[in-house]
């Protein structure tokens, strides 16, 4: 299929897309604060740069959208231009987050996942995502994942 756009106005349009500080992640950092959490915001001497770090707990927060991270939910659907290229790409974007995870794992810190899934959408619930997250945080459970 055909990209309904020239290349130009593609790349502008993908180069507008945001790696940090995106909606998703700024919601979950505003409800985490709201409840009294205090934590640092891409921490660069950490194994891929956690979205959310929150030292006291020792744990991290990551926020990934569910295109990037091709997450099998409504919000995912493969592209059809550059099929080829769109596959390695998301390949190695999971393969990546499945490093980054153990990294963080092996280096003893908690590691979260909320999908962006779990916040948009005319069903979310976000006091509930909100509410297992900081179960999460005052428990000592290893790994959360929050999906929509």
């Amino acid at each position: 299929m055909v990209d309904i756009v020239d290349s130009a106005t593609r790349s502008r349009m993908m180069s507008g897309i945001r790696g940090r500080n995106t909606k998703p992640e700024i919601l979950i950092r505003s409800l985490l604060h709201r409840r009294g959490f205090r934590f640092r915001v891409d921490a660069r001497d950490l194994p891929g740069r956690p979205d959310i770090v929150l030292p006291r707990y020792r744990a991290v927060v990551l926020v990934h959208g569910c295109f990037w991270h091709g997450h099998d939910c409504h919000l995912f659907k493969w592209p059809q231009t550059r099929p080829e290229f769109w596959r390695d790409k998301i390949g190695c974007n999971r393969s990546n987050d499945n490093k980054v995870g153990d990294a963080l794992l092996a280096q003893g810190w908690r590691v979260a996942v909320v999908w962006e899934c779990a916040l948009r959408g005319a069903n979310r619930d976000i006091d509930g995502v909100l509410q297992r997250l900081v179960d999460w945080l005052q428990s000592d459970a290893p790994r959360f994942e929050e999906r929509g």
